[in-house]
């Protein structure tokens, strides 16, 4: 559809503008972009168009066209309605087929908004350069809608800023060229209701050298020990690179500031650029520093005042900054716990409450609030990356973020964390190892560890020294949509697998965690995330995520419960609270929210289990508390909740969570508990010596050794259901027919949480997917993804198929998906099968339904999601290493059987937990008289502690029942079967055996 408003004649349109609107004679006429009056559709990109969007499904905005008797411009206005918790706003793309409009002539853009005088800010965005509105740079700038009724907002070009978050393929040149122009955003406030208007979007005026010349320094912040000297870099450049038309004069000034003259050499002075200087060109200020008698100071600014006349001034002040020295709490040789009396003793309610308050990188563009809201932690989100997504611009990101600590009086680093829930996986080329259901399907607490090792070490080396992982959910009903979050569904297993807490942290005092390998640990979710109720969520279109968990105070104690008090004793740093609600049968209290309950976070948590890290919240998790935004900051930090993520909303917690406490609701005492846990943190972690990012590891990132890791991990967690004839492994020498969807895409193996927070199908980032792992093994393999090619010929067929990546409730059972095979999976399985002998594998994040199909298969596999190395799953379908992995979770017939879990009173699943046939291993001969045997060495082992043989003595005694059992699986061989896996892995050897000696007679 063609772009209307920007082509109808701009001398037409003129005459149309509201009266009101004067322009300097020698300005050119106005040139429309939108005029709101239907010649613009409702259309989602590639087409021209308005859309909204928005971080949930219940935060993009309405958007209609409102014929209105006071529109500034026609009869019609852009309005409609808002409540945003994430963020949202709406968007007019040009249309992808159509040539980018060139706004470079112009002065600025300015529109008509119907001002709500609430306060709250604005932004406006613009998409510049790039193939298209989907994939160019963001430039931003805000307002504040401090007004009533329509004012005209006019931003010059100049005012916009490049905004570093959720590029979407990454930067074009970070300049704002102006000359490719595919449309702009508008991003709404958060936190409460709203309505908006808006009219008359136009460019206006002519532009000048300052929207094309530049005048830049090298950094906003200039730490610098005490009689040092700061050398501030002030360069002049133009957006095409040409040298300037006209001369720029910069006049220099240091004035203001914390520091006294008599701590430094006062400076003023001025130096041209003159026309014809080439862009590029630097110029050297010099700020002398003094030493003065102090033996002790906190840091000091001086700011380096510019005045430019001919070009656009710097976006900020350059600060020179004396930093603080010889306060006990910069000695290193101290106890942590001096230097945290020390630090907090002399902290003010702002700088305390600052601590306590993380908001997202995205939202802070280049960190001036850093300083300004004393932030005490920055995250990315699933998908907030810098340009380009490499790790030394991580590492450069976030050392320029830490640099903005140095400008606090106290120069406290900032904690910084990302969601490497299965390896660095926000980083392409990091090392992406199998989702927790696979290493839970390992059953290898040592390999579990190796990959926390291996995650750690590649998220440090980026200058990130805080992991939101692991999740020690229990998982009991595979509906939900982050079922492959967890280990499993037994607490035992995920006890179990707790061994990642020392992979990632180390020792577990915490001494390893200033180490250039090692990262804080975070347990979540606390507690009860994996029991809520499918229905019981009221998160937009979720069923099953983040709703109800409803347990009797022994079922919370013994499943969910379990693992936190684990992860306690294993020295792990943080804990993050669930966003689903707790229902304690009994307890008088309902479902209460697990960000407001103080039973459970202050009482059981802290006090009962001891954890003496800090708590912080998920992603505007207190928002969904009932009540207003200061009742929720109040109660949850009342709760015991020590940091809050407030992504977007960061000012607002700030100032609120000061309020509370002047007014008395929240005591200075929570307050320094909270901040005391986070800088005690922040101590252990070296950030006070080493805030900046080292790199020494960057080499190491996806290196060949972290890879080797990742393969062995995707071998063991591969749980082999069935092998009629011996099926697998698979021999070089044979003729294989490979086909589905998931046989050649990273992305899908990968699964959610990786380069984004929903992930995606396709090359996202570099690996080996199953069938190039397959190809290095056989020299007569034939792909047809939907198996239309010809069949005959061949010897086996494999067939790849699963599920296409999701995170959280958008992948809930009910919300668009559910656990069947897509339709072109169900056919190539049925076409290959029905040709020849098959082994089909399941990349997926839980169970899915196979029963209907299982009796064609010969040989059938879970995979799950291995993660970027194919490689893994090739090694035990051609016999390099042996199938080992054991399910993780029950595989269920079918849907109505959900929720099913082992040690249910009514358990008759497909395949039950535990498990798992191998391969390149002989079974055992024997039958009831061996078993019994086993049974005996098995509890004498238990008895003398020596349980590396009391394992191998139940590993002997399972192959022989599933032997017997094979495909004849019934309830009265199911429930024994799965009860002695439990027992197994809670150290009673014995009892599985005998267990599994009941399996054995049933079958």
């Amino acid at each position: 559809m063609r772009r209307t408003a920007l082509l109808v004649s701009a001398a037409l349109l003129t005459s149309l503008l509201p009266l009101a609107v004067a322009r300097a004679a020698d300005d050119p006429p106005p040139v429309p972009v939108d005029r709101f009056e239907g010649e613009v559709p409702f259309a989602n990109p590639p087409a021209g168009g308005l859309f909204t969007w928005g971080g949930d499904t219940d935060d993009p905005p309405t958007l209609r066209l409102s014929a209105r008797d006071d529109a500034p411009e026609g009869s019609q206005v852009l309005s409609g309605t808002y409540d945003i918790s994430g963020y949202g706003g709406f968007t007019h793309d040009f249309a992808f087929a159509e040539p980018a409009p060139d706004w470079s002539a112009r002065k600025g853009i300015r529109f008509w908004w119907d001002g709500q005088d609430n306060g709250k800010k604005v932004a406006f965005e613009l998409k510049d350069g790039g193939a298209n509105g989907e994939a160019s740079e963001l430039w931003t700038t805000s307002f504040t809608d401090d007004f009533t009724g329509w004012k005209q907002i006019e931003i010059p070009f100049t005012d916009f800023v490049y905004r570093t978050d959720y590029q979407p393929v990454g930067g074009i040149d970070h300049v704002l060229g102006l000359t490719q122009m595919w449309g702009y955003a508008v991003t709404l406030p958060v936190g409460a209701p709203g309505r908006f208007a808006m009219d008359g979007v136009e460019l206006y005026g002519r532009a000048d050298q300052s929207l094309r010349a530049s005048v830049l320094t090298d950094s906003a912040v200039y730490p610098v020990k005490e009689g040092g000297t700061a050398t501030v870099k002030v360069t002049v450049a133009t957006t095409d690179s040409a040298p300037i038309d006209e001369p720029v004069t910069v006049a220099y000034e240091t004035a203001g500031g914390s520091a006294s003259t008599s701590d430094y050499t006062p400076l003023k002075g001025e130096f041209t650029f003159p026309a014809g200087t080439a862009s590029g060109t630097t110029r050297t200020v010099r700020v002398h520093t003094l030493k003065d008698k102090a033996a002790a100071e906190t840091a000091e600014t001086i700011p380096v005042k510019l005045t430019v006349t001919g070009a656009k001034a710097p976006a900020e002040t350059p600060q020179v900054v004396i930093d603080a020295h010889g306060l006990p709490y910069l000695n290193s040789k101290l106890p942590v716990k001096k230097r945290v009396a020390d630090l907090l003793s002399r902290m003010t309610l702002a700088e305390k409450t600052g601590q306590m308050t993380q908001a997202e990188r995205g939202a802070v563009g280049t960190g001036a609030d850093i300083a300004a809201d004393d932030l005490g932690s920055l995250l990315s989100g699933g998908g907030s990356t810098p340009t380009p997504n490499t790790p030394a611009a991580w590492a450069k990101m976030i050392d320029s973020f830490q640099l903005r600590a140095q400008a606090t009086r106290f120069q406290i680093p900032l904690v910084y964390g990302v969601d490497a829930v299965h390896g660095h996986n926000n980083l392409v080329g990091a090392t992406v190892m199998p989702h927790n259901i696979g290493i839970g399907a390992t059953r290898d607490p040592r390999l579990a560890q190796r990959t926390g090792a291996v995650t750690a070490a590649e998220v440090r080396a980026t200058g990130i020294p805080w992991d939101f992982a692991p999740c020690l959910c229990v998982t009991r009903d595979e509906r939900w949509g982050r079922s492959y979050e967890s280990f499993g569904e037994d607490p035992a297993l995920v006890e179990s697998m707790e061994t990642v807490i020392q992979g990632l942290q180390g020792a577990r005092d915490g001494r390893d965690l200033k180490d250039d390998d090692k990262v804080l640990a975070t347990a979540k979710h606390f507690v009860g995330d994996g029991g809520t109720a499918y229905g019981s969520s009221t998160t937009g279109t979720y069923t099953i995520d983040q709703g109800v968990t409803t347990v009797t105070r022994q079922q919370l104690e013994a499943i969910h419960l379990a693992p936190y008090r684990t992860a306690v004793e294993r020295g792990v740093g943080t804990v993050m609270p669930s966003y689903s609600s707790l229902d304690i049968v009994g307890d008088g209290q309902g479902p209460v929210k697990m960000h407001a309950r103080a039973d459970m976070i202050n009482g059981v948590l802290k006090d009962k289990l001891g954890f003496d890290g800090f708590v912080i919240s998920d992603w505007n998790g207190i928002d969904q508390i009932p009540g207003d935004y200061a009742s929720d900051v109040r109660t949850s930090v009342n709760a015991g909740v020590d940091m809050v993520m407030a992504p977007y909303a960061y000012k607002d917690f700030h100032t609120a969570l000061v309020q509370e406490v002047r007014a008395g609701r929240v005591s200075e005492k929570r307050i320094d508990d909270a901040v005391g846990r986070i800088l005690t943190q922040k101590f252990k972690l070296g950030l006070f010596e080493k805030p900046y990012a080292d790199t020494s590891g960057a080499s190491r990132i996806g290196s060949a050794g972290h890879r080797a890791v990742a393969r062995e991990a995707a071998a063991e967690s591969q749980v082999l259901l069935k092998n009629s004839a011996g099926v697998l492994p698979l021999r070089k020498s044979q003729k294989v027919y490979v086909a589905g969807s998931d046989a050649d895409d990273i992305g899908n193996q990968s699964g959610g949480w990786t380069v984004t927070w929903q992930g995606s199908s396709g090359d996202i980032t570099p690996g080996t997917t199953i069938l190039e792992a397959m190809r290095k093994n056989s020299a007569r393999l034939t792909y047809s993804k939907d198996a239309s090619a010809p069949t005959g010929g061949y010897d086996v067929g494999v067939v790849v198929v699963g599920e296409t990546p999701y995170a959280e409730g958008v992948g809930d059972v009910g919300n668009g998906h559910d656990l069947e095979l897509s339709a072109a999976d169900k056919a190539a399985v049925d076409t290959v099968c029905a040709a020849m002998k098959c082994a089909v594998l399941i990349v997926s994040g839980r169970p899915q339904l196979i029963g209907d199909r299982l009796g064609d298969i010969d040989a059938l596999v879970a995979s799950w999601l291995p993660g970027t190395e194919g490689d893994g799953v090739a090694d035990v379908l051609y016999g390099r290493r042996a199938f080992t992995g054991r399910l993780p979770v029950t595989w269920p017939r079918s849907e109505a059987q959900l929720p099913i879990n082992v040690g249910d009173p009514t358990y008759d699943p497909q395949f039950p937990y535990g498990w798992g046939l191998t391969t390149l291993t002989k079974v055992p001969e024997g039958g009831a008289a061996t078993l019994q045997a086993l049974g005996a060495a098995a509890g004498a082992a238990e008895r003398a502690g020596a349980g590396d043989r009391g394992r191998a003595l139940v590993e002997k005694a399972r192959l022989i029942v599933q032997r017997k059992a094979g495909l004849r699986m019934t309830a009265a061989v199911a429930a024994p079967f799965a009860d002695a896996e439990h027992l197994l892995l809670t150290g009673r050897y014995g009892e599985a055996v005998r267990k599994l000696t009941q399996a054995y007679r049933a079958a």
